[in-house]
């Protein structure tokens, strides 16, 4: 796996070798989560200038946006490893994996709205306290299960 310029490196001396390849794996994944939350955020506002409410419009934000997300980890995050199925099954693993996560996302999220009117105001609150609730399940359940480790002589 390449490293991220200078943190890399900082990293494994710090952490070690397989400690420092979880951090850096963790850390794309964040970056790519925050691509996520903006792509997640626009299409909901984008709904709701439609009419659609901010239920309706926040499920087809986040599925928007969990497609965004997966195949950003498929070509960067997680690109050493394949998980070995195809594309479209590995997508479908991907949104099935992470109802766990959505269950934590939009339920914070939920919740939010209902109960706070600074958030039902704001969505875009409710949109980033949703989305660090589901951050950590959706990271180890995508690594462990989605993009799984390749064989060891796979020569992939």
């Amino acid at each position: 796996m390449n490293d991220i310029p200078v943190i890399g490196p900082l990293l494994t001396r710090l952490l070690g070798p397989a400690r420092a390849r979880l951090a850096q794996e963790f850390l794309r994944f964040g970056v790519v989560g925050t691509v996520g939350f903006m792509v997640d955020t626009g299409v909901l506002y984008g709904a709701l200038a439609l009419g659609a409410g901010l239920y309706g419009g926040r499920a087809a934000s986040y599925v928007t946006a969990a497609t965004v997300t997966w195949l950003l980890n498929r070509i960067w995050t997680f690109r050493h490893r394949s998980g070995g199925q195809p594309v479209h099954r590995q997508w479908a693993l991907f949104l099935v994996v992470n109802l766990g996560g959505f269950v934590l996302n939009y339920g914070t999220y939920a919740l939010l709205v209902a109960f706070v009117p600074l958030v039902a105001a704001n969505p875009v609150l409710g949109v980033a306290a949703g989305s660090v609730a589901g951050m950590f399940s959706n990271f180890f359940l995508s690594r462990q299960l989605v993009f799984r480790a390749r064989p060891e002589g796979s020569g992939a």
